[in-house]
């Protein structure tokens, strides 16, 4: 935690602000009853967080607002030049403005890597358990999923390479997310170098998920799989604002594409979809975060990485049966509950109607993620803390049932 009072110190606090999201058309409060039954829960689910976005951002909209016309839009190289500085000074990475392609966002931009490289009928890899659209741009475009389940040993995921190479064999494309969601993990460069060789030894391409890149926890550190690979393999890279600085909502994300080749081949298939990010708004947000948000966000990555800690020291000590699997990077958690001896639909009666907390169910994200549950901790730690609370209240309530009869 900073200790020191400057002005890290009170953006660090700021994390401790709540903000009332209900009645803003927001998915996560005001889906609440459509997804849960119930509309007072806490809603630990969906991936964006309930922290305010960085004062640049919201300045620069409300500079945009107060300009009167809201026309068509173009993408202004001061844009192009904000991401350019960001990936060059967040991680090294030296890109060209003509190697960018902006979308609406990552989504999106799975469907199109997959209709742009693969044919019908053709096979894409997947690594579950993972974020449930990487499953739906494959079978809603009429390709053939190939599976690769991470391996879980000892707390921590791990890719299966020798059944990858094997996967690699009958496939075209690998969609792969780097930081991993659901999982947390942030793979080493050795892992990433192992990832390369097999798409090399293949003629693989990868689409490279990389949009949690910047939400990193100390101890580790983001490797672009694209600035590794070179020239050597097909790497398109997607990477974006949205979770970094909490503006999802503004879809724009880009895709980084150095080969000529693939890169028109991608804009063409979105040019035929007539997709267009280019709005007023999300184009002022994406620029200032990237070029003023980066105090804002080592105070938010410290924030997350003490409620991390924290929720794994409650876990430990007062409920035991359910395993934190400790995540590397992003804001989501990965409880693993199989030692409460339940099944996946009595798992999720458990936290929704017993403890009120309305969590991702893991079996949303594959098969491998049976009787896992996905906890979103982006926010005030107040929250967190009286959701963990909840559970073990329910958890106890149990028990002392099961004890009774």
């Amino acid at each position: 935690m900073i200790r020191n009072h400057n002005s890290s110190y009170d953006l660090y606090q700021s994390f401790d602000q709540s903000t009332n999201r209900a009645n803003t058309a927001s998915l996560k409060y005001d889906g609440r009853l459509e997804m849960f039954g119930k509309a007072e829960i806490a809603p630990l689910w969906v991936a964006d967080m309930d922290f305010s976005a960085p004062l640049a951002v919201t300045q620069a909209l409300v500079d945009r607002a107060n300009h009167p016309v809201y026309g068509y839009t173009l993408y202004p190289n001061s844009l192009y030049e904000a991401l350019i500085d960001w990936l060059k000074r967040r991680h090294s990475w030296q890109i060209k403005h003509e190697w960018v392609v902006l979308c609406p966002g990552v989504v999106s931009s799975l469907h199109a890597a997959v209709m742009t490289f693969t044919e019908p009928g053709e096979s894409v890899i997947i690594q579950p358990p993972i974020y449930a659209p990487f499953f739906s741009a494959v079978t809603n475009t009429g390709r053939q999923i190939i599976e690769n389940p991470l391996h879980l040993k000892n707390g921590r995921y791990t890719i299966d390479f020798d059944h990858l190479e094997q996967c690699a064999k009958h496939a075209r494309l690998l969609l792969f997310c780097s930081p991993h969601n659901p999982v947390g993990r942030v793979w080493s460069k050795l892992e990433l170098g192992h990832l390369l060789d097999i798409a090399r030894k293949y003629n693989l391409i990868i689409f490279s998920d990389e949009i949690h890149s910047d939400l990193i926890y100390s101890e580790n550190k983001h490797h672009m799989l694209a600035m590794l690979a070179g020239e050597s393999v097909d790497v398109i890279t997607a990477v974006a604002p949205s979770k970094t600085f909490n503006i999802p909502g503004l879809n724009l994300a880009a895709l980084v594409v150095s080969d000529k080749k693939r890169r028109a081949s991608i804009i063409r298939t979105l040019e035929i979809s007539h997709v267009s990010a280019a709005n007023p708004f999300s184009i002022v947000a994406f620029e200032a975060a990237y070029r003023e948000g980066e105090t804002w966000l080592n105070a938010l990555i410290i924030y997350l990485g003490d409620t991390r800690d924290y929720v794994e020291k409650y876990l430990a000590t007062y409920l035991p049966v359910i395993r934190l699997i400790k995540p590397e990077g992003t804001y989501l958690l990965w409880l693993d509950c199989r030692e409460l001896g339940m099944s996946d639909s009595q798992l999720n009666h458990f936290f929704v109607h017993d403890a009120n907390v309305g969590m991702s169910p893991g079996i949303l994200f594959g098969k491998e993620g049976s009787r896992f549950m996905r906890m979103n901790i982006g926010f005030p730690r107040s929250v967190i803390r009286k959701a963990l609370d909840n559970i073990k209240i329910a958890g106890d309530r149990i028990k002392a049932t099961i004890n009774k009869n």
